[in-house]
């Protein structure tokens, strides 16, 4: 009897993605401290949790994410509807990528950019964040910022996209609005408060493209 396929997610590797066999799997986490790895039965379930983040999976059973009683929901509290929230989308990483924010409370869109080329989902939620924070800024709106990608948010405090994504012809736009990005960060001061959107307790961010 032939071996069942599995699909090997690589959150924090050299270099991260899907990975259809152990070794392959294996070489992109050889001699990475703190390597960030999990097996899936499939390909749709592999791309949704690259699409999420490590810790929403990482001691979970059957890689699913544990459900939050009353009690654990609570001690979130409730999240603030003065804000505004953004996420990205990626048909496979890389894929057709892309992006937008929306008024949390009633889903308005306020800027949609894509579909691009060969784009990965932790780029365009990158992108989308540093659009929202200019978008914020040249309303002079004191309104918070959502994002469920804490790697995103984590760049995005660095002033850098960290992706491994290769820069090719087909994607050169999306490393110009990365390139543009960076320095906008680097140019600009902003007061906007970043938060995290807390999906295990609120459920998906309101900016969510419904491609799970």
């Amino acid at each position: 009897m032939s071996k069942k396929q599995k699909y090997y997610v690589v959150w924090f590797g050299n270099p991260t993605g899907i990975f259809d066999s152990w070794k392959k799997c294996q070489a992109s986490i050889k001699g990475i401290a703190g390597a960030q790895y999990m097996s899936f039965e499939t390909l749709k379930e592999a791309n949704v949790a690259y699409n999420k983040d490590y810790k929403d999976y990482v001691g979970t059973k059957k890689n699913t994410k544990k459900t939050l009683s009353a009690a654990e929901k609570a001690k979130f509290g409730e999240p603030n509807l003065y804000s505004i929230a953004v996420d990205a989308a990626s048909s496979g990483n890389p894929g057709i990528m892309e992006y937008r924010g929306v008024v949390t409370q009633t889903k308005k869109q306020l800027f949609h950019q894509g579909p691009f080329q060969q784009g990965t989902n932790n780029v365009g939620e990158f992108l989308a964040l540093v659009h929202g924070l200019a978008f914020l800024k040249q309303k002079n709106s004191d309104l918070l910022l959502y994002s469920d990608s804490r790697i995103a948010i984590g760049w995005v405090r660095k002033k850098k996209c960290n992706t491994k994504l290769k820069q090719t012809a087909k994607n050169k736009a999306v490393f110009d609005l990365i390139s543009r990005a960076e320095t906008w960060l680097k140019t600009n001061a902003y007061p906007t408060k970043v938060v995290k959107w807390e999906t295990k307790a609120w459920g998906e961010i309101p900016a969510d493209f419904g491609r799970k």
